[in-house]
């Protein structure tokens, strides 16, 4: 007896100029939002501490070491891209998350072992932009206050209010649905990356020229100055420095998921890839070769902490790097926000409801209440962790210095 199997169709939207191929709402990424994204994640306010890392290694092996960190990343980087499909570059099976291509290519508990570092990795870097942020907030407002006293006020602030500040606004900044849309944090985040860069090789420049000539040595801070000990320290702590100012590759993946096929998605990762890694590189060269030269071996670990005029200008860089770390916090907290939801939608599908809310003026707002409070708890941990973080004072006593 042959029996007929009914297999009800199932609606495919493969066909639709709306979606993917794999029935997700079509991507719209380009080469440019992807360097901006990359530009956000990679260009922190670390590029102002890279005059101290090039002082702990001279004039010679400073700027080869970052220039070998730059092709070891623009090299890895292109390997992981590799990665984001399995198969045909234009219809292979994608890898949505640095961790489902872990799974694919290694399979077994890598893939757990792997996201548990990548996780804690993002949250606790959302932990250290809060921190960054209040300090760059602190700097504006101490700078301020002891133009206003005239250097007689010693102007004590406390850290709490601004990591709160930073924290109600990236509650706000938070509710952005996912990595895609929010393309345009993060070109706002790396033009004010550029600004604050620009702004510290400005000054440093100003003090060269100051000077009158150039200072620093080839082999950087000499043995005398220092002890032996702190000689191997310093090296060591200016080469992790310089490695982790070009370290993006735990969001690659997630970045590239963003990006819109024709043309593979490949090509277009490494096409921004490139743009980002150059465009990185000659600031972090500019920056830290001429901060090195206007102040030496004694360069400070933060750029502008060793010059205080025109305080204004210096208060516009401290808010660039506020605007930047809002955006960047994002870009790091996307990837985890993206993993919780994927993982409580499917066991309890019925929480991810949105209410259409009317705005005037503006095109009607997607509330999703299940995303409004667990990403608001999210932000509240992290900046609560934030405050209890022991010695955070002391460490601002120190950069106070």
């Amino acid at each position: 007896m042959e029996v007929e199997h009914s297999i009800e169709a199932v609606p495919s939207h493969k066909d639709s100029k709306l979606y993917d191929d794999d029935d997700r709402l079509k991507r719209t990424g380009t080469v440019w939002t992807t360097s901006s994204h990359i530009i956000t994640a990679v260009v922190g306010s670390g590029v102002l501490s890279l005059a101290w890392a090039i002082a702990q290694l001279g004039w010679v092996i400073g700027p080869s070491v970052m220039i070998f960190f730059s092709l070891i990343t623009w090299y890895t980087s292109s390997l992981l891209a590799e990665c984001y499909r399995i198969g045909d570059p234009h219809y292979g099976k994608r890898n949505y998350t640095f961790m489902e291509a872990v799974h694919t290519i290694l399979g077994g508990f890598n893939d757990t072992l792997c996201g548990i570092v990548q996780y804690t990795n993002l949250y606790g870097t959302a932990i250290g932009y809060t921190i960054a942020g209040a300090i760059s907030m602190m700097a504006i407002k101490r700078s301020d206050c002891l133009h206003s006293s005239g250097g007689k006020d010693s102007c004590h602030i406390s850290s709490n209010p601004y990591m709160i500040a930073f924290g109600v606004i990236q509650i706000f900044f938070s509710q952005i649905p996912d990595f895609d849309k929010m393309w345009w944090l993060s070109i706002v985040a790396a033009i004010m990356s550029f600004t604050y860069s620009f702004i510290g090789l400005g000054l440093a420049i100003a003090k060269v020229a100051e000077n009158g000539s150039f200072k620093g040595s080839l082999t950087g801070v000499s043995i005398g100055t220092v002890t032996k000990a702190q000689k191997v320290w310093g090296t060591f702590q200016a080469l992790g420095n310089i490695a982790f100012a070009y370290s993006y590759s735990q969001i690659l993946i997630e970045i590239q998921d963003t990006i819109k096929n024709p043309p593979s998605e490949v090509k277009t990762m490494k096409q921004a890839t490139k743009i980002s890694i150059g465009v990185t590189t000659a600031f972090y060269m500019l920056c830290g070769c001429m901060g090195y030269a206007a102040f030496g071996d004694t360069a400070p670990g933060n750029l502008l902490t060793g010059i205080f005029n025109p305080y204004w200008l210096i208060d516009i860089a401290n808010a660039a790097i506020v605007i930047h770390l809002v955006g960047a916090y994002q870009v790091y907290a996307q990837p985890f926000f993206a993993f919780v939801e994927k993982i409580v939608i499917k066991r309890w599908p019925k929480i991810n409801k949105e209410y259409r809310i009317p705005i005037p003026g503006f095109h009607p707002y997607n509330l999703n209440l299940f995303r409004l409070i667990w990403r608001t708890i999210f932000v509240i941990t992290t900046t609560v962790i934030a405050m209890l973080i022991p010695f955070f004072n002391d460490v601002w006593d120190y950069l106070e210095q």
